[in-house]
């Protein structure tokens, strides 16, 4: 029965807001003052208490809100093999904020999925609840979008091909690896399918000799290979974001340009989407979900403290609810809280009650 089930009416995408001491900790380990384990103790602590909020609230899907990790990409990716970070001189641009300089890039070739810290990750959140637990990892994506051939040294892969297949056999490896530690909710942050949408990101695409038309397709056959041997019981959704740093943002354009692969090529059993303001779009999109799969309107923003009120985010599940039926769709925050450990210009009590704002509302909905 829906609703008892991954992505569950009420859900949320992931990342939250970072507490005071984890900060504090991570300004100590930078400098030196404390070693890896103090760091980790400190973690492991705020994780705890994470945990328990979340199901505090009512949630049903629990996640260690990101609070092992810098970046929400980097850190996953990172520990691929073949893989490196890199500071620049300059930081990546969002529309009103800029990334700190860190960069990926290959030091050899993609290779296997091997002793990755972020399945003990999971696994201490698994330990810590009897609720769903969640693991959120980037979309294989991440790893070209943004860098392409400065990320991909054409000495390492003179054929594109090669890496894309190299890349989807590392993600085979991870998600199955996921699986057999038990994780049976998996999301997969593509955020650069909604870039896509966005006819700026397409001509930066097509300025470096890239096709974006091509590129929605191989990211959807990196996501298919990626699922090959999930289990039958296992659930893998995706989110889709134009950036959250900072409460700035990256990209806008409606889902259009992507939305049948999105729905009928991905094999996805379910789609977070951002749906907290014009830049998204409407919702005429989601006509091309097909029955069986799920959408998690994203309707509550992460992106500031002001609380949506209950009849608006009524209208426009109601709105959706003319293109797609009502049982297909669930709630949810537009992205997470915190991207990156720097977070989002909100209070951790704004946080909490935009969660409860989109259980109340889910359960009044769906009864």
């Amino acid at each position: 029965m829906k609703g008892k089930q991954p992505p569950f009416r009420a859900d949320h995408v992931g990342s939250l807001l970072r507490p005071l001491a984890l900060k504090d900790a991570r300004i100590k380990r930078d400098r030196g003052d404390i070693g890896a384990q103090q760091l980790k103790a400190v973690e492991d602590e705020c994780i705890r208490a994470v945990i328990r909020k979340q199901e505090e609230v009512g949630l049903q899907s629990i996640t260690d809100g990101e609070f092992r990790r810098a970046f929400w990409h980097y850190d996953f990716l990172e520990g691929l093999e073949g893989v490196e970070s890199y500071l620049a001189e300059q930081g990546l641009a969002f529309k009103g904020a800029t990334l700190r300089p860190k960069f990926l890039r290959l030091n050899g070739k993609v290779g296997g999925f091997k002793g990755h810290p972020m399945l003990d990750h999971f696994r201490f959140v698994q330990a810590n609840t009897k609720r769903t637990p969640k693991m959120t990892i980037p979309a294989p994506s991440a790893l070209h979008f943004r860098g392409g051939r400065d990320t991909v040294s054409e000495k390492i892969y003179p054929d594109m091909g090669e890496f894309y297949h190299d890349l989807g056999q590392a993600y085979r490896m991870a998600v199955k690896a996921f699986a057999d530690a038990g994780c049976r909710y998996l999301q997969l942050d593509e955020v650069y399918l909604a870039y896509l949408c966005d006819p700026e990101l397409r001509g930066f695409i097509e300025k470096r000799g890239e096709d974006p038309d091509a590129l929605i397709r191989i990211y959807a056959e990196l996501i298919n290979t990626a699922m090959a041997d999930i289990p039958a019981d296992m659930m893998i959704s995706m989110h889709l974001c134009r950036g959250n740093f900072r409460s700035t943002y990256m990209a806008s354009g409606g889902y259009e340009p992507v939305a049948d692969v999105l729905f009928n090529a991905i094999k996805v059993h379910g789609y977070f989407m951002e749906y907290d303001s014009a830049r998204a779009g409407g919702f005429e999109p989601l006509r091309f979900l097909p029955k069986g799969k799920i959408v998690v309107l994203g309707l509550v923003t992460s992106k500031s403290g002001t609380l949506e009120s209950k009849d608006e985010i009524k209208r426009r599940i109601d709105a959706a609810a003319k293109f797609v039926d009502l049982d297909q769709l669930c709630l949810s925050p537009q992205c997470g809280f915190a991207s990156t450990e720097e977070g989002n210009v909100l209070s951790e009590d704004e946080q909490w009650a935009k969660l409860r704002r989109v259980i109340e509302v889910a359960e009044e909905v769906w009864k």
